[in-house]
């Protein structure tokens, strides 16, 4: 690897260093209550290296949040891609949703949970299901309604994939705002609850809810593989080095910007 290969490398690899930094503070504090200079201060940066990386902290917020819905689309597609029966890939798609928010809390927070400024999709984002989860979704429920799968009454396309989002998301919302030992809530276990949650969205959605869910069960299988699935289907892709092009600082200012470790 050559000299400017190398620098582009570190340089990508620093990006991602913020993004990642940015989002755990983003998740715990708030959009407003977060500065780029305390975001410099948790990778041990100056605030001068952020700014050679993006502009101000609403840009950064930007990529952010393309990046993680765009992985979160791309992770939904993966899991539904080696079936092609709707109501399975709607229950593949749903416990994967489910355990996207367990095991990426701060991703799901920033992304559903947190007040922060609105970022609406762009052009392109709008209509690929590869970028946002919500074309994937209605998409879906159109070849559900199309193949009869849903009761005949079910005909609004963006009503259904409303309630079936409304569905999952309550469910990891609650996994996330309330703490599991309460003391005056007997709290179910995780994946009775996801399951129980995919269960009544099936009971009433379906035409045939008994044989659709012949179908979950094979998809989920028993409660202790539902378990151990939990901990396996929701795999976001590391952040790759390679991002959108912005302009280059020069790499002496840039180096400059690496504050030196406390003794």
């Amino acid at each position: 690897m050559g000299i400017q290969e190398r620098r582009e490398r570190e340089r990508q690899e620093l990006r991602v260093k913020i993004l990642d930094a940015a989002r755990e503070l983003f998740a715990k504090r708030g959009y407003e209550a977060v500065t780029m200079r305390e975001i410099a201060r948790r990778i041990e940066y100056s605030a001068t290296a952020l700014y050679g990386h993006f502009a101000d902290k609403e840009t950064l917020f930007q990529e952010l949040c393309r990046r993680d819905f765009t992985e979160f689309a791309q992770s939904l597609l993966r899991q539904v891609g080696n079936s092609t029966d709707p109501v399975e890939q709607l229950c593949h798609a749903g416990f994967m949703y489910l355990s996207f928010a367990e095991h990426y809390p701060e991703h799901y927070r920033l992304m559903f949970l947190a007040e922060h400024p609105e970022i609406s999709p762009t052009e392109e984002e709008r209509n690929d299901p590869a970028q946002n989860a919500y074309v994937f979704l209605r998409a879906l429920v159109v070849t559900l309604v199309d193949s009869g799968a849903l009761r005949p009454e079910l005909k609004d396309v963006d009503l259904v994939a409303q309630t079936i989002w409304a569905g999952v998301h309550g469910a990891a919302a609650l996994d996330l705002t309330v703490r599991q030992t309460e003391h005056w809530l007997d709290m179910k276990p995780r994946s009775e609850r996801f399951r129980a949650t995919l269960e009544l969205l099936v009971r009433g959605l379906m035409r045939n809810p008994d044989e659709q869910l012949k179908k979950m069960a094979r998809i989920l299988g028993s409660g202790a593989e539902a378990e151990t699935r939990l901990a396996t289907d929701a795999t976001p892709r590391k952040h790759s080095v390679k991002s959108p092009s912005t302009p280059k600082p020069r790499s002496t200012r840039e180096s400059a910007g690496r504050k030196k470790p406390r003794k």
